[in-house]
């Protein structure tokens, strides 16, 4: 039974909670020709295939600030994209982090991520 967009992107934040223990949850969610595009080295950079998507979010989990906690505020769904809003935060931050998520999901795969920052800094 293939997965609509909201339950993979349900599976998609439960697993980046689970972090490193989740990370075969995580990357299985992923198509192999997917593009995730992200802005948390202070620039918007692109990752372009799984394995790189990999790379880079394996790469973010040594760099993770501690006691990092993530709250879905909100899910906007059209068709096969879901939209959603998203808290962050840790004793290592100012105040709380808050950002966007635009994911495109095709045959149970996320195809598209693009995650954009709405405020708040670590």
């Amino acid at each position: 039974m293939q997965r609509t967009a909201v339950e993979v992107v349900d599976r998609y934040f439960a697993a980046m909670r689970g972090g490193r223990d989740a990370a075969s949850d995580l990357f299985a969610l992923f198509d192999d020709e997917a593009v995730y595009t992200e802005p948390f080295a202070g620039m918007a950079r692109t990752h372009r295939g799984k394995a790189a998507i990999e790379a880079a979010i394996s790469a973010s989990w040594d760099s993770a600030p501690p006691d990092l906690t993530l709250e879905v505020d909100r899910v906007d769904v059209d068709g096969d994209v879901v939209v959603s809003e998203w808290t962050c935060r840790s004793p290592a931050f100012d105040g709380p982090m808050r950002g966007r998520d635009r994911c495109q999901v095709r045959d149970g795969r996320i195809v598209l991520l693009d995650v954009q920052l709405l405020g708040g800094a670590p």
